[in-house]
């Protein structure tokens, strides 16, 4: 199903209107209800597409081009604005059924709660699936001012139904005593780096299927300020593309993929958004076999 945005002609550079031959399908999830800072992210999916066409569709890397690619961009989904539960069962409808059809689900966020619905019908599918976390933010509360449908809680709920040992989480540098706590006694927890700690990690993830969440506030503002919650101390893009990189080895087997949290509201440079829309051109050229 290809949404109003997608059919505007706001698609991601190269992508095939040929969704029956499509390897993956990229997706907006233009929500961002349940922020606790700064809202804008709702704009994200669309302004990544938008610079997407300031990329070279070839990538250096991974000796990889999009023209070889088979992708489709679907748009962004009609989410019910202010009503995060109803949101949320519309993401997890579509994404099953784009599991269904047998494609890779990438996303485009939008507040990271959007990432719950997708990580659970992607474990339906997958039951011994291990979820990679690249964020500054735990978001491993189980409720943020009384409410459990939180930016915050995303991960907590994922943990609690996948079990946490199959929870990696890299990068974090913020966050409860009570979150850390918790990561460091249920969670492969790994704060504040993202590269060497992966890397050390994948031996044990291969022949799993993998989902990989990414909240773009892992980087340092000076690299991505346009995000709800920048977080000073973080990861440059050099290594967080290396990261992905190091997912797109052999024996890994990466099953979908999500990019959120841009707001490109407080970022006039552009600069949040266009590495973004880089990480998605990796992501389709190294992580969808």
């Amino acid at each position: 199903m290809r949404f109003d945005d997608a059919y505007s002609g706001n698609v991601f550079i190269a992508s095939s209107p040929d969704y029956e031959n499509a390897k993956a399908v990229i997706y907006g999830m233009p929500m961002d209800y349940t922020v606790s800072f700064r809202p804008g992210s709702r704009f994200g999916p669309s302004r990544i597409r938008e610079v997407s066409i300031g990329l070279e569709e070839y990538s250096p890397y991974l000796d990889k081009d999009l023209s070889e690619a088979r992708y489709f961009d679907a748009g962004d989904l009609p989410l019910p604005f202010g009503n995060p539960g109803r949101a949320l069962d519309m993401i997890g409808d579509y994404v099953k059924g784009l599991l269904d059809d047998g494609k890779f689900p990438l996303g485009l966020g939008g507040e990271h709660l959007v990432s719950w619905p997708v990580i659970r019908e992607v474990y339906k599918k997958y039951p011994d699936l291990a979820l990679i976390h690249i964020d500054a933010h735990a978001d491993l509360r189980e409720q943020y001012e009384g409410e459990p449908l939180s930016h915050s809680t995303p991960i907590r709920k994922a943990a609690e139904l996948m079990g946490g040992r199959n929870v990696y989480q890299f990068g974090i540098r913020s966050g409860t005593r009570e979150e850390f706590r918790y990561a460091r006694e249920n969670i492969n927890f790994y704060p504040f780096d993202v590269l060497e700690p992966l890397q050390k990690v994948l031996p044990e993830l291969a022949g799993r299927p993998v989902y990989l969440t990414i909240d773009i506030d892992v980087l340092d503002p000076s690299a991505a300020p346009g995000t709800g919650t920048a977080e000073a101390g973080g990861i440059t893009s050099k290594e967080l593309l290396a990261a992905v990189h190091a997912l797109a080895g052999e024996g890994i087997h990466v099953v979908g993929a999500d990019v959120v949290e841009v707001a490109p509201v407080y970022d006039p440079s552009e600069q949040t958004p266009i590495v973004a829309s880089k990480l998605v051109r990796e992501i389709i050229l190294g992580l969808v076999k």
